[in-house]
C-alpha cells in the first residue's frame, strides 16, 4: 500500500493531515479517503477538480457520512455524521479583486473545518482605497486577517498599517505581464514596512492553518 496516512498528526501539531488533491491520480485519492475515513472519520482534500469529487462522493455512503463541496476554493470534505469541532475564533478574509476569491474560498473552507468563525470581505483592492476603510472596520472583530491580493500585491501592507491584528498575506497569480503567476505580489509583501506573515503564492490553505494555530495559541 502506497498510502501512509499520518494519523497523529492533529495530536503532534493541532491540525489534521490535510491532502493536497491536484497532481494525485483517482485511484490514490479513493484509497486516500477510504484510510483517512477509517482511521480518523474525516478527510480533507484541497485543488480537487470536479470530475475527481463525482468519483469520490459516488463511493461514500452518504447514510454513515456528509460531503462539502467548496467548489468556487477546490476543497472537498467528507466526515462522518456526527463529528464535530471545537469553534475557536473568529478571522477575517480579505480579497484585492474578484479574482482572488478561489484562493480566498480555499482558505475559508479550511478555518471553517477547523472550527473558526469566518468574516468575508471581498473585492477591496487599493485602486478604490474608499473600499479598504468600510472592510477594515468590519474585521476589527477579528482576531486574525488573511488578506489576499494579486497584481501589485498592496493590499495586505495597506490593511496592516490600518489595523493592530496579525495579518497573514497571500499573493495571487493574478495580473498582466511582470504580475503573472505573483511574483510581484510576493515581493511587494516580502518587502513590506508593515510587519506581515506571507505565505507562498495562491497558497490559501496554508494562510487558514496558520490563522488557526494563532488562535489557538490565543486561546491556551
Amino acid at each position: 500500500m502506497r498510502i501512509k496516512h499520518d494519523k497523529y498528526r492533529e495530536e503532534r501539531c493541532g491540525i489534521p493531515e490535510v491532502v493536497y488533491g491536484k497532481e494525485k491520480s483517482i485511484e490514490d485519492l479513493l484509497e486516500i479517503t477510504e484510510r483517512f475515513l477509517e482511521d480518523s472519520k474525516r478527510v480533507i482534500i484541497t485543488r480537487i477538480d470536479k470530475d475527481k469529487v463525482k468519483k469520490i462522493t459516488r463511493s461514500i455512503d452518504s447514510r454513515r457520512f456528509r460531503v462539502i463541496h467548496n467548489e468556487g476554493g477546490n476543497v472537498l470534505i467528507i466526515k462522518e455524521r456526527g463529528f464535530s469541532t471545537e469553534r475557536i475564533g473568529k478571522i477575517g478574509i480579505m480579497t484585492a479583486g474578484t479574482s482572488d476569491i478561489p484562493v480566498a474560498e480555499e482558505a475559508r473552507a479550511i478555518a471553517e473545518e477547523l472550527g473558526c468563525e469566518v468574516i468575508c470581505e471581498y473585492d477591496v483592492g487599493i485602486a478604490g482605497i474608499h473600499r479598504v476603510f468600510s472592510a477594515v472596520e468590519k474585521m476589527k472583530k477579528a482576531s486574525v486577517l488573511i488578506v489576499i491580493a494579486g497584481m501589485e500585491g498592496a493590499l495586505p501592507s495597506v490593511v496592516a498599517g490600518l489595523i493592530p491584528t496579525p495579518v497573514i498575506a497571500v499573493p495571487t497569480s493574478v495580473g498582466y505581464g511582470t504580475g503573472t503567476n505573483g511574483k510581484a505580489a510576493l515581493f511587494t509583501m516580502l518587502n513590506s514596512c508593515t510587519p506581515l506573515a506571507v505565505m507562498n503564492i495562491d497558497n490559501g490553505y496554508g494562510a487558514a492553518a496558520l490563522a488557526y494555530k494563532i488562535l489557538r495559541a490565543k486561546n491556551r
